[in-house]
């Protein structure tokens, strides 16, 4: 049996695009469970406030632990985490403490996410991304042998102010997502 879990971020819930795609293709992929997380913080603008960063990770991790306390995942042949800005965080802090062996896709990783180690992992960036100090995030995806594959001018959803790039954007992205599943 195979599960796949999508941790959102604060603003991308599951139902936007790389999120909404790659839970498509690993229903193709023969994941049988698919689990889309939701959770709420309203403790305001976070970017560049380590504190605050740091109370929402809290929070919002303390939220999907409860939501995947029911889930055995010992059960499980494969365990597939994609995960979506402060959500690659989470799923990446979740999958250590529990030591769950699991593919993990990252869409737009913070540098914190780099906290907690990747056996198996691929990341996707954008240089326009004002969440991430670009080069620092690719250091460390580089550090843990996480490839990451980087889109010009493309910001925190992987999109530029060209609609039909997006779609190739969103296209390439989800052909190497596909890859890895």
């Amino acid at each position: 049996m195979k599960i796949a879990v999508f941790f959102p971020g604060i603003g991308y819930h599951c139902d936007k695009s790389l999120l909404y795609y790659s839970r498509k293709l690993a229903q193709e992929c023969g994941y049988e469970e698919i689990v889309t997380l939701s959770y709420t913080y309203d403790g305001g603008n976070i970017r560049g406030n380590e504190e605050k960063m740091q109370q929402a990770f809290e929070v919002l991790y303390a939220q999907a632990e409860e939501s995947l306390s029911e889930i055995d995942f010992s059960q499980y042949d494969e365990i597939l985490f994609v995960s979506k800005s402060v959500g690659t965080i989470i799923a990446s802090a979740y999958a250590q403490k529990y030591n769950i062996k699991c593919r993990q896709i990252l869409y737009t990783p913070l540098k914190y996410t780099y906290d907690y180690e990747h056996e198996n992992a691929v990341a996707f960036i954008g240089t326009s991304d004002p969440w991430s100090v670009i080069s620092e995030v690719q250091k460390l995806s580089e550090e843990q042998q996480v490839p990451i594959y980087t889109y010009e001018n493309a910001n925190h959803s992987l999109e530029t102010k060209d609609t039909l790039e997006n779609l190739e954007i969103l296209q390439d992205v989800m052909i190497k997502t596909k890859e890895e599943l």
